[in-house]
């Protein structure tokens, strides 16, 4: 019995569990989030703040683990905290529910300071408002596949008979309708880390944070996985950190990704901010492996109509204004189409690809020769001179802010369309 397809209130009805109604959710905040283990950790946070190195206080005995983090997510966005094997990013997320108390910062949910709390108000918080899902599964051996979805209920005190009805919804949002009986031991991998998700999930908190939730997956179960995230997340308009040291995952997933690195967050921003714009060598390279095609979208890469005006159609009609473009184009895309929709049309005809705004209008093109400079060039960081990494036909690079390190909330950098001299 192969588990089901995802069910659940159709698209444009999300809402809670058992419920059409619109979802309330709460923007997250971090602040100058600091955490520091080893002697006098307090010294240590003034230390780092006037610029000792990290390596530094490492020589004197103590490990910053969180420099300085900053960031906000947006009500119903999925955050990525994306960095390699000790670059801090699950002490960040242990941060943000209280289970591992920052050295110095705050953690603002729902109007509240949680750094604030008390241990029982903590409690309180993360029993209604916050679920987590591990990266092991953490499910209960000696419970069967309802009881551990019902766990987080249980925990809050709810009725038996109300917390079986919300955890059957929330197992069957999952695709697990059918195995409420079966045991964890009896389910495949993937199958339990879909328990883990429907045990968040049915508690109904609005902030859900996912530690590496999918990384001890097969590639083919892992990708199902983030699909059905995304499926859950049209539907349920859940907040979501979610940390991964996968590339390709943070950037299927993520509304919007932080990068970490020795404890800092190096750059924040969007799938395409990181890949077209990389704040600094690091993220370059950290970046130099994904598919862009997939990731950059026609938008980011489309030149200006006006390149195209004065051309002539493959019937010989000259293309003067933006309807003769339209008229004689392949394909008229939307700027969020993912480039790789884009090589078929620009295969079959010399004329470019037509990208188009909402209203229709036409606001670029997409020359195929365009189409491959992008996917055969570098990205230049950000801090780094144009010609260093690619040459100047190829790309334009967002200006220079000179700061290698933002933890902002926005990244402070823009997406730079990718130029060409095509």
């Amino acid at each position: 019995m192969e588990a089901a397809p995802l069910h659940g209130p159709p698209a444009g009805e999300a809402g809670r569990l058992g419920s059409t109604r619109e979802v309330y959710v709460s923007r997250l905040q971090a602040e100058h989030l600091y955490k520091v283990f080893g002697r006098r950790p307090d010294d240590a946070v003034e230390k780092l703040r006037h610029g000792t190195d990290r390596e530094e206080l490492r020589a004197a005995g103590t490990t910053a683990a969180v420099i300085d983090a900053s960031f906000t997510v947006e009500p119903g966005q999925i955050f990525v905290v994306m960095g390699l094997s000790g670059s801090g990013k699950s002490t960040l997320l242990r941060m943000l529910n209280g289970l591992s108390e920052p050295t110095a910062g705050q953690v603002l949910f729902d109007g509240q300071d949680l750094t604030g709390l008390s241990a029982r108000e903590l409690r309180e918080v993360r029993s209604k408002k916050i679920s987590m899902v591990f990266q092991h599964f953490a499910l209960f051996p000696h419970r069967s596949v309802l009881e551990n979805a019902a766990y987080g209920l249980e925990v809050q005190g709810l009725p038996r008979a109300e917390r079986e009805k919300r955890a059957l919804e929330a197992l069957e949002l999952a695709g697990l309708k059918g195995w409420e009986k079966s045991w964890p031991d009896e389910l495949s991998g993937g199958m339990q880390q879909r328990v883990g998700l429907a045990r968040a999930l049915a508690t109904d908190a609005d902030l859900l944070l996912m530690d590496e939730s999918f990384s001890a997956l097969d590639p083919l179960i892992r990708r199902d996985m983030q699909d059905q995230l995304l499926e859950l997340q049209k539907r349920l308009k859940k907040t979501i950190v979610f940390i991964t040291h996968d590339l390709n995952e943070a950037m299927r997933l993520g509304d919007q990704i932080a990068v970490m690195r020795d404890g800092r967050i190096v750059q924040t921003g969007t799938a395409e901010d990181i890949l077209v714009t990389p704040a600094n060598d690091y993220v370059a390279a950290f970046t130099q492996d994904v598919d862009r095609s997939r990731v950059l979208t026609a938008g980011a890469i489309m030149a200006d109509p006006d390149t195209v005006y004065g051309t002539t159609a493959p019937d010989g009609k000259e293309l003067r204004t933006a309807k003769d473009v339209l008229a004689a184009a392949p394909a008229a895309v939307a700027e969020s189409t993912p480039i790789i929709d884009l090589f078929t049309p620009c295969s079959t005809s010399t004329v470019p690809v037509a990208v188009t705004g909402a209203d229709g209008e036409l606001v670029g093109v997409v020359p195929s020769s365009r189409l491959l400079a992008v996917l055969g060039e570098p990205m230049a960081p950000a801090d780094a001179p144009l010609d260093a990494v690619i040459p100047a036909q190829v790309a334009e690079p967002a200006r220079d802010t000179g700061n290698d390190t933002d933890t902002g909330g926005d990244g402070g950098k823009s997406v730079g369309k990718v130029s060409s001299g095509a």
